[in-house]
């Protein structure tokens, strides 16, 4: 039984905003499970949804046929979508998040330098609402630890009270502090 993470904790976006979004499929697999009376083939999906103003959430749909897994999918992503921090159009902060053997690191950017990363985080990124960020994807890449992972670093920023920070020879000084 996995642990529970700081995406499991963090709290839901209302199913009115979640209804707005819109949805990308990051990959569909096909599964074949081996019985005493054959196989079985079924099909899984890999859905990610956002509305581009700092909401995402993703959802892994099962079923007989491709169309019906990827509608359990969305419906998946809808009930897992969070609120994700962001200063102007990047992250606050720097942030390392691992699922299993799947590593993900996440740092912001200057404005004009845009989405870096793989397809897999880039389509997460992009449906927050995320326009500049530099990412790195460390370990396995298999791309639902890569998504689940992604999404735990998303649900661990927080946001910042300082505005800029000074470091000199005598340590870190604050200029400006937000109220």
């Amino acid at each position: 039984m996995p642990a529970i993470t700081a995406y499991d904790k963090a709290p839901r976006v209302p199913a009115s905003i979640a209804q707005a979004a819109t949805e990308r499929v990051i990959q569909i697999r096909r599964i074949t499970k081996v019985t005493a009376g054959g196989k079985t083939m079924r099909f899984n999906a890999l859905v990610a949804m956002g509305d581009g103003q700092g909401h995402v959430g993703i959802g892994l749909g099962k079923a007989d046929a491709v169309p019906d897994a990827v509608r359990k999918g969305v419906a998946v992503a809808q009930k897992n979508m969070i609120q994700v921090p962001m200063k102007n159009a990047t992250i606050p902060h720097e942030v390392l998040s691992k699922f299993r053997a799947s590593k993900v690191l996440l740092k912001p950017a200057v404005p004009g330098t845009g989405v870096v990363a793989g397809a897999t985080i880039r389509a997460i990124m992009e449906l927050a609402g995320i326009r500049d960020i530099l990412t790195k994807s460390l370990g396995n890449p298999n791309p639902i630890n890569l998504t689940k992972a992604t999404m735990e670093a998303l649900a661990n920023l927080r946001f910042s009270n300082v505005d800029v920070v000074e470091q000199s020879k005598n340590g870190i000084s604050v200029i400006d502090e937000k109220e």
